[in-house]
Protein backbone atom coordinates (compact mmCIF):
# COMPACT_ATOMS: atom_id res chain seq x y z
CA UNK A 1 0.00 0.00 0.00
CA UNK A 2 2.70 2.23 0.86
CA UNK A 3 4.52 1.60 -2.01
CA UNK A 4 1.46 2.11 -4.41
CA UNK A 5 1.06 5.69 -2.98
CA UNK A 6 4.92 6.48 -3.17
CA UNK A 7 4.79 5.43 -6.94
CA UNK A 8 1.41 7.63 -7.09
CA UNK A 9 2.69 10.34 -5.48
CA UNK A 10 6.35 9.97 -7.56
CA UNK A 11 4.15 10.09 -11.15
CA UNK A 12 2.22 13.06 -9.64
CA UNK A 13 5.41 14.90 -8.74
CA UNK A 14 6.51 13.88 -12.62
CA UNK A 15 3.57 14.75 -13.96
CA UNK A 16 3.51 18.41 -12.21
CA UNK A 17 6.89 18.94 -12.98
CA UNK A 18 6.59 17.96 -16.51
CA UNK A 19 4.07 20.79 -17.24
CA UNK A 20 5.75 22.82 -15.27
CA UNK A 21 8.50 22.32 -17.66
CA UNK A 22 5.79 23.27 -20.54
CA UNK A 23 4.79 26.06 -18.92
CA UNK A 24 7.88 27.62 -18.61
CA UNK A 25 9.16 26.87 -21.90
CA UNK A 26 6.04 28.51 -22.98
CA UNK A 27 6.34 31.41 -21.05
CA UNK A 28 10.38 31.71 -22.54
CA UNK A 29 9.09 31.43 -26.42
CA UNK A 30 6.77 33.76 -25.33
CA UNK A 31 9.13 36.12 -23.69
CA UNK A 32 12.46 35.33 -25.30
CA UNK A 33 13.65 38.61 -27.55
CA UNK A 34 16.31 39.51 -30.45
CA UNK A 35 18.50 42.13 -28.87
CA UNK A 36 19.62 44.51 -31.33
CA UNK A 37 21.71 47.76 -30.81
CA UNK A 38 21.33 51.28 -31.95
CA UNK A 39 23.34 54.39 -31.55
CA UNK A 40 23.44 58.08 -31.62
CA UNK A 41 24.82 61.49 -30.75
CA UNK A 42 22.77 64.18 -29.13
CA UNK A 43 22.15 66.37 -26.36
CA UNK A 44 19.53 65.40 -23.45
CA UNK A 45 16.51 66.77 -25.54
CA UNK A 46 17.07 64.39 -28.25
CA UNK A 47 18.27 61.23 -26.00
CA UNK A 48 15.07 61.71 -24.16
CA UNK A 49 12.61 61.89 -27.56
CA UNK A 50 14.63 58.76 -29.18
CA UNK A 51 14.40 56.74 -26.29
CA UNK A 52 10.73 57.30 -26.37
CA UNK A 53 10.47 56.31 -30.00
CA UNK A 54 12.42 52.92 -29.32
CA UNK A 55 9.80 52.12 -26.64
CA UNK A 56 6.95 52.64 -29.62
CA UNK A 57 9.23 50.64 -31.72
CA UNK A 58 9.21 47.61 -29.00
CA UNK A 59 5.88 48.14 -27.79
CA UNK A 60 4.70 47.24 -31.79
CA UNK A 61 7.61 44.61 -31.84
CA UNK A 62 7.95 42.75 -28.36
CA UNK A 63 9.77 40.15 -30.17
CA UNK A 64 12.57 42.66 -30.30
CA UNK A 65 15.03 44.61 -28.02
CA UNK A 66 16.43 47.84 -28.35
CA UNK A 67 19.99 48.39 -26.21
CA UNK A 68 20.36 52.10 -26.87
CA UNK A 69 24.24 53.86 -26.62
CA UNK A 70 24.27 57.45 -26.56
CA UNK A 71 26.70 60.83 -25.98
CA UNK A 72 27.51 63.85 -27.22
CA UNK A 73 29.23 64.73 -30.40
CA UNK A 74 33.08 64.28 -29.69
CA UNK A 75 32.56 61.37 -27.07
CA UNK A 76 30.26 59.53 -29.85
CA UNK A 77 32.71 59.98 -32.66
CA UNK A 78 35.69 58.91 -30.70
CA UNK A 79 34.05 55.65 -29.44
CA UNK A 80 32.82 55.39 -33.36
CA UNK A 81 36.30 55.44 -34.65
CA UNK A 82 37.23 52.25 -31.95
CA UNK A 83 34.60 50.62 -32.95
CA UNK A 84 34.42 50.77 -36.53
CA UNK A 85 38.04 49.74 -36.36
CA UNK A 86 37.38 46.83 -34.08
CA UNK A 87 33.84 45.69 -35.51
CA UNK A 88 32.05 45.97 -32.68
CA UNK A 89 30.00 49.23 -33.96
CA UNK A 90 25.78 49.22 -33.72
CA UNK A 91 23.59 47.10 -35.28
CA UNK A 92 21.90 50.43 -36.19
CA UNK A 93 23.63 53.92 -36.17
CA UNK A 94 23.91 57.50 -36.99
CA UNK A 95 26.93 58.46 -39.03
CA UNK A 96 28.21 61.75 -40.25
CA UNK A 97 28.34 61.85 -43.88
CA UNK A 98 32.46 61.76 -43.87
CA UNK A 99 32.74 58.64 -42.26
CA UNK A 100 30.83 56.56 -45.66
CA UNK A 101 34.73 57.60 -47.25
CA UNK A 102 36.61 57.36 -43.95
CA UNK A 103 35.28 53.80 -43.26
CA UNK A 104 33.86 52.30 -46.34
CA UNK A 105 35.62 53.85 -49.42
CA UNK A 106 35.18 50.65 -50.96
CA UNK A 107 31.56 50.21 -49.98
CA UNK A 108 31.97 47.88 -47.81
CA UNK A 109 31.76 49.21 -44.52
CA UNK A 110 28.72 49.12 -43.78
CA UNK A 111 25.85 47.00 -44.53
CA UNK A 112 24.62 47.49 -48.05
CA UNK A 113 20.99 48.78 -47.13
CA UNK A 114 19.41 47.64 -50.92
CA UNK A 115 19.41 43.93 -49.84
CA UNK A 116 16.59 44.82 -47.06
CA UNK A 117 14.20 47.09 -49.68
CA UNK A 118 11.81 44.68 -48.57
CA UNK A 119 11.99 45.64 -44.93
CA UNK A 120 12.88 49.16 -45.34
CA UNK A 121 10.39 51.29 -47.79
CA UNK A 122 13.63 53.17 -50.27
CA UNK A 123 10.51 54.47 -52.11
CA UNK A 124 10.06 57.13 -49.71
CA UNK A 125 13.69 59.09 -50.96
CA UNK A 126 14.55 59.67 -54.61
CA UNK A 127 17.78 58.42 -56.14
CA UNK A 128 19.25 62.13 -55.83
CA UNK A 129 19.18 61.80 -52.30
CA UNK A 130 20.25 58.10 -52.01
CA UNK A 131 22.71 58.50 -53.93
CA UNK A 132 24.41 60.82 -51.04
CA UNK A 133 24.45 57.20 -49.14
CA UNK A 134 26.35 55.19 -51.73
CA UNK A 135 29.43 54.04 -52.00
CA UNK A 136 31.10 51.82 -54.76
CA UNK A 137 27.89 51.22 -55.94
CA UNK A 138 26.00 49.97 -52.59
CA UNK A 139 23.53 51.83 -50.16
CA UNK A 140 25.50 51.85 -47.42
CA UNK A 141 23.83 54.99 -45.50
CA UNK A 142 20.56 56.81 -45.76
CA UNK A 143 20.20 60.47 -45.13
CA UNK A 144 17.68 61.70 -42.54
CA UNK A 145 17.95 65.46 -43.95
CA UNK A 146 19.73 67.51 -46.36
CA UNK A 147 22.09 71.12 -45.03
CA UNK A 148 23.70 73.73 -46.01
CA UNK A 149 25.14 76.71 -44.61
CA UNK A 150 22.26 79.20 -44.83
CA UNK A 151 22.29 83.54 -45.15
CA UNK A 152 20.22 84.23 -42.19
CA UNK A 153 19.29 87.83 -42.54
CA UNK A 154 17.39 90.13 -39.22
CA UNK A 155 15.13 92.13 -41.36
CA UNK A 156 13.72 94.15 -38.59
CA UNK A 157 17.32 95.30 -37.69
CA UNK A 158 18.20 96.15 -41.61
CA UNK A 159 15.09 97.92 -41.86
CA UNK A 160 15.97 99.98 -38.78
CA UNK A 161 18.81 100.86 -40.10
CA UNK A 162 17.07 102.01 -43.41
CA UNK A 163 18.56 99.12 -45.55
CA UNK A 164 17.06 96.61 -48.09
CA UNK A 165 17.79 92.42 -47.70
CA UNK A 166 21.57 92.20 -49.03
CA UNK A 167 21.47 90.49 -52.00
CA UNK A 168 25.30 90.63 -53.43
CA UNK A 169 28.74 90.85 -52.14
CA UNK A 170 28.71 94.13 -52.99
CA UNK A 171 25.43 95.33 -50.94
CA UNK A 172 27.25 94.23 -47.65
CA UNK A 173 29.95 96.17 -48.01
CA UNK A 174 27.71 99.04 -48.44
CA UNK A 175 25.67 98.48 -45.24
CA UNK A 176 28.56 98.21 -43.53
CA UNK A 177 29.50 101.76 -44.22
CA UNK A 178 25.78 102.41 -42.33
CA UNK A 179 25.23 99.53 -39.89
CA UNK A 180 29.58 100.21 -38.44
CA UNK A 181 28.43 103.79 -37.08
CA UNK A 182 26.44 101.93 -34.48
CA UNK A 183 28.46 98.77 -33.95
CA UNK A 184 26.56 96.78 -35.98
CA UNK A 185 27.77 93.89 -38.41
CA UNK A 186 26.14 93.12 -41.60
CA UNK A 187 27.30 89.39 -41.23
CA UNK A 188 29.18 86.95 -39.13
CA UNK A 189 29.59 83.50 -38.86
CA UNK A 190 32.04 80.57 -37.00
CA UNK A 191 35.05 79.47 -38.69
CA UNK A 192 33.68 76.81 -40.62
CA UNK A 193 30.80 79.03 -41.63
CA UNK A 194 33.09 81.81 -42.59
CA UNK A 195 35.36 79.70 -44.34
CA UNK A 196 33.00 77.80 -46.78
CA UNK A 197 31.86 81.72 -47.66
CA UNK A 198 35.06 82.90 -48.38
CA UNK A 199 35.04 79.70 -51.03
CA UNK A 200 31.66 80.70 -52.64
CA UNK A 201 32.81 84.33 -53.50
CA UNK A 202 36.18 82.66 -54.70
CA UNK A 203 34.57 80.06 -57.04
CA UNK A 204 32.67 82.75 -58.45
CA UNK A 205 35.18 85.16 -58.87
CA UNK A 206 37.53 82.72 -60.45
CA UNK A 207 35.14 80.20 -61.70
CA UNK A 208 37.07 77.00 -60.50
CA UNK A 209 36.08 74.78 -57.74
CA UNK A 210 38.69 74.41 -54.42
CA UNK A 211 38.89 70.57 -55.24
CA UNK A 212 39.47 68.55 -57.94
CA UNK A 213 37.47 65.30 -58.47
CA UNK A 214 40.11 63.47 -56.68
CA UNK A 215 40.02 65.94 -53.58
CA UNK A 216 42.92 67.54 -54.61
CA UNK A 217 43.36 71.41 -53.78
CA UNK A 218 42.80 72.77 -57.65
CA UNK A 219 42.62 76.63 -55.92
CA UNK A 220 46.64 77.86 -56.54
CA UNK A 221 48.32 80.92 -54.76
CA UNK A 222 46.87 83.64 -56.78
CA UNK A 223 43.44 81.71 -55.62
CA UNK A 224 44.08 81.99 -52.11
CA UNK A 225 45.41 84.86 -52.39
CA UNK A 226 41.88 86.12 -53.54
CA UNK A 227 40.27 83.92 -50.59
CA UNK A 228 42.30 85.27 -47.86
CA UNK A 229 42.24 88.88 -48.88
CA UNK A 230 38.65 88.69 -49.12
CA UNK A 231 38.13 87.39 -45.71
CA UNK A 232 40.41 90.74 -44.31
CA UNK A 233 38.70 92.81 -46.34
CA UNK A 234 35.34 91.95 -44.60
CA UNK A 235 36.86 92.21 -41.17
CA UNK A 236 38.39 95.77 -41.69
CA UNK A 237 35.57 97.16 -43.39
CA UNK A 238 33.37 96.01 -40.65
CA UNK A 239 31.11 93.72 -42.77
CA UNK A 240 31.90 90.82 -40.26
CA UNK A 241 33.90 90.42 -36.91
CA UNK A 242 36.84 87.75 -36.80
CA UNK A 243 35.55 84.54 -36.33
CA UNK A 244 37.41 84.62 -32.85
CA UNK A 245 35.35 87.28 -31.74
CA UNK A 246 32.63 85.91 -32.82
CA UNK A 247 29.60 84.98 -30.13
CA UNK A 248 26.10 83.68 -30.89
CA UNK A 249 24.23 86.27 -28.05
CA UNK A 250 25.34 89.35 -30.05
CA UNK A 251 22.68 87.67 -32.91
CA UNK A 252 20.54 88.95 -29.28
CA UNK A 253 21.79 91.79 -28.82
CA UNK A 254 21.36 93.08 -32.00
CA UNK A 255 25.12 93.58 -32.63
CA UNK A 256 24.93 91.10 -35.93
CA UNK A 257 22.33 92.04 -38.33
CA UNK A 258 23.36 88.31 -40.02
CA UNK A 259 24.72 85.02 -39.47
CA UNK A 260 26.11 82.31 -41.67
CA UNK A 261 25.06 79.18 -40.58
CA UNK A 262 23.69 75.86 -41.04
CA UNK A 263 20.16 75.13 -42.18
CA UNK A 264 19.93 72.61 -39.11
CA UNK A 265 21.30 75.92 -36.57
CA UNK A 266 18.41 77.89 -37.14
CA UNK A 267 16.43 77.98 -34.24
CA UNK A 268 20.16 77.12 -32.01
CA UNK A 269 20.98 80.49 -33.33
CA UNK A 270 17.25 82.78 -33.74
CA UNK A 271 14.99 81.19 -30.99
CA UNK A 272 15.56 83.90 -28.94
CA UNK A 273 15.75 86.73 -31.52
CA UNK A 274 12.58 85.92 -32.93
CA UNK A 275 10.89 85.82 -29.37
CA UNK A 276 12.28 89.14 -28.99
CA UNK A 277 10.51 90.29 -31.92
CA UNK A 278 12.48 90.70 -34.73
CA UNK A 279 11.85 89.22 -38.39
CA UNK A 280 14.77 86.61 -38.96
CA UNK A 281 14.90 85.26 -43.20
CA UNK A 282 16.53 82.57 -44.74
CA UNK A 283 17.96 84.83 -47.74
CA UNK A 284 19.29 83.83 -50.71
CA UNK A 285 22.98 82.19 -50.97
CA UNK A 286 25.15 85.52 -51.59
CA UNK A 287 26.52 86.27 -55.13
CA UNK A 288 28.17 88.82 -57.53
CA UNK A 289 24.61 89.05 -58.95
CA UNK A 290 20.62 87.29 -58.43
CA UNK A 291 21.27 84.37 -61.00
CA UNK A 292 24.52 83.20 -59.70
CA UNK A 293 22.74 82.77 -56.20
CA UNK A 294 24.19 79.01 -55.31
CA UNK A 295 27.47 78.80 -57.39
CA UNK A 296 30.16 78.08 -54.96
CA UNK A 297 27.49 76.80 -52.10
CA UNK A 298 27.62 72.98 -51.19
CA UNK A 299 25.04 70.82 -49.58
CA UNK A 300 25.57 67.99 -47.76
CA UNK A 301 23.62 65.40 -45.85
CA UNK A 302 22.59 66.58 -41.96
CA UNK A 303 23.31 63.37 -41.05
CA UNK A 304 22.61 59.20 -41.87
CA UNK A 305 21.33 56.34 -40.70
CA UNK A 306 23.61 53.29 -41.02
CA UNK A 307 23.65 49.49 -40.61
CA UNK A 308 26.65 47.87 -38.99
CA UNK A 309 28.11 45.12 -41.74
CA UNK A 310 28.19 42.32 -39.74
CA UNK A 311 25.03 42.61 -37.64
CA UNK A 312 24.16 38.88 -36.28
CA UNK A 313 20.09 40.48 -36.57
CA UNK A 314 20.03 42.53 -40.08
CA UNK A 315 16.28 41.98 -40.21
CA UNK A 316 15.49 43.39 -36.70
CA UNK A 317 17.84 46.08 -37.75
CA UNK A 318 16.25 46.96 -40.90
CA UNK A 319 12.37 47.02 -38.76
CA UNK A 320 14.17 49.38 -36.54
CA UNK A 321 15.97 51.47 -39.58
CA UNK A 322 12.65 51.85 -41.49
CA UNK A 323 10.79 52.82 -38.55
CA UNK A 324 13.28 55.19 -37.69
CA UNK A 325 12.92 56.71 -41.18
CA UNK A 326 9.32 56.73 -42.17
CA UNK A 327 7.24 55.90 -39.50
CA UNK A 328 5.05 58.68 -38.12
CA UNK A 329 5.17 57.19 -34.72
CA UNK A 330 8.86 58.85 -34.85
CA UNK A 331 8.22 61.26 -36.67
CA UNK A 332 5.72 62.51 -33.99
CA UNK A 333 8.93 62.82 -31.33
CA UNK A 334 11.25 64.02 -33.74
CA UNK A 335 9.58 66.46 -35.51
CA UNK A 336 12.29 68.00 -37.44
CA UNK A 337 14.86 68.25 -34.44
CA UNK A 338 17.29 66.53 -36.70
CA UNK A 339 16.40 68.90 -39.96
CA UNK A 340 13.35 68.51 -42.43
CA UNK A 341 13.15 65.01 -43.13
CA UNK A 342 13.69 63.48 -46.73
CA UNK A 343 11.51 60.65 -46.08
CA UNK A 344 8.19 61.51 -48.33
CA UNK A 345 6.01 59.58 -45.86
CA UNK A 346 7.35 61.70 -42.58
CA UNK A 347 7.17 64.74 -44.63
CA UNK A 348 3.36 64.27 -46.00
CA UNK A 349 2.65 63.66 -42.23
CA UNK A 350 4.59 66.52 -40.47
CA UNK A 351 2.95 68.74 -43.25
CA UNK A 352 -0.63 67.34 -42.51
CA UNK A 353 0.06 68.27 -38.78
CA UNK A 354 1.42 71.84 -39.61
CA UNK A 355 4.97 71.21 -38.31
CA UNK A 356 6.82 72.48 -41.28
CA UNK A 357 6.61 75.97 -40.52
CA UNK A 358 9.41 78.43 -39.07
CA UNK A 359 12.71 79.35 -39.94
CA UNK A 360 14.18 76.45 -40.50
CA UNK A 361 11.80 74.98 -42.65
CA UNK A 362 12.12 78.39 -45.22
CA UNK A 363 16.09 77.60 -45.10
CA UNK A 364 15.88 73.96 -46.53
CA UNK A 365 13.61 75.55 -48.90
CA UNK A 366 15.89 77.74 -50.41
CA UNK A 367 18.32 74.84 -50.14
CA UNK A 368 16.15 72.59 -51.76
CA UNK A 369 14.67 74.99 -54.64
CA UNK A 370 18.15 75.93 -55.82
CA UNK A 371 19.20 74.76 -59.14
CA UNK A 372 23.06 75.53 -58.65
CA UNK A 373 24.07 74.43 -55.38
CA UNK A 374 26.50 71.57 -55.48
CA UNK A 375 27.33 68.37 -53.54
CA UNK A 376 29.54 69.02 -50.60
CA UNK A 377 33.09 66.86 -50.30
CA UNK A 378 33.57 66.05 -46.75
CA UNK A 379 37.19 67.52 -47.24
CA UNK A 380 35.46 70.80 -46.97
CA UNK A 381 34.80 70.41 -43.20
CA UNK A 382 38.52 69.20 -42.49
CA UNK A 383 39.06 71.41 -39.21
CA UNK A 384 43.15 71.80 -40.24
CA UNK A 385 41.78 73.43 -43.57
CA UNK A 386 39.56 76.06 -42.35
CA UNK A 387 41.52 76.93 -39.33
CA UNK A 388 44.87 77.10 -41.40
CA UNK A 389 42.44 79.53 -42.99
CA UNK A 390 42.00 81.73 -40.07
CA UNK A 391 45.54 81.50 -39.15
CA UNK A 392 46.89 82.59 -42.45
CA UNK A 393 44.39 85.46 -42.55
CA UNK A 394 45.43 86.69 -38.43
CA UNK A 395 49.05 86.70 -40.04
CA UNK A 396 47.71 89.42 -42.70
CA UNK A 397 45.36 91.19 -40.16
CA UNK A 398 48.38 91.43 -37.79
CA UNK A 399 51.01 92.75 -40.31
CA UNK A 400 52.64 89.45 -39.61
CA UNK A 401 52.56 88.47 -43.27
CA UNK A 402 52.37 90.05 -46.66
CA UNK A 403 49.00 89.09 -48.17
CA UNK A 404 51.74 87.00 -50.65
CA UNK A 405 53.41 85.34 -47.97
CA UNK A 406 50.27 83.79 -46.53
CA UNK A 407 48.84 82.65 -49.49
CA UNK A 408 52.22 81.08 -50.05
CA UNK A 409 51.98 79.48 -46.50
CA UNK A 410 48.62 78.35 -47.29
CA UNK A 411 49.26 77.02 -50.38
CA UNK A 412 52.31 74.61 -48.70
CA UNK A 413 49.91 73.74 -45.71
CA UNK A 414 47.16 72.63 -48.41
CA UNK A 415 49.51 70.63 -50.25
CA UNK A 416 50.79 68.75 -47.35
CA UNK A 417 47.10 67.61 -46.43
CA UNK A 418 45.63 66.82 -49.37
CA UNK A 419 48.23 67.45 -52.32
CA UNK A 420 47.64 70.46 -54.84
CA UNK A 421 47.43 70.35 -58.56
Amino acid sequence: MIRRIIAAAAAAVMTLCLVSCAEDAEVRAQTEQTVITLSWWGNDSRNEYTIEAVSRFEALHPEIKVKCSYSEWSGYEARSRVQMVSGTEADVMQINVGWLSQYSADGNGYYDLEKLSGLIDLSNFSEDILKYGRRNGKLNAIPIAMNAETVYINKTLYERCGLGIPKTWDDLFAAAKVMSKDGIYPMSGAAKSLWLYCIAYTEQLTGKRILTDSSKINFDRSDLETMIGFYCRMVNEKVIPKVEDFQRYNLENLTYAGVVAWVSDAMNYFSGVIEAGSEIIANDYTAFSSDRAGEGWYAKPATLYAMSKSTEHPQEAALLLDFMLNSSEWAELQGVEKGIPLSAAVRSHLEETGVLTGIQYEAAQVMEKNGLISEMNSILEDSNLYNSFIDCCDLVLFDKASLEEAAGELYTKFSESYGTV
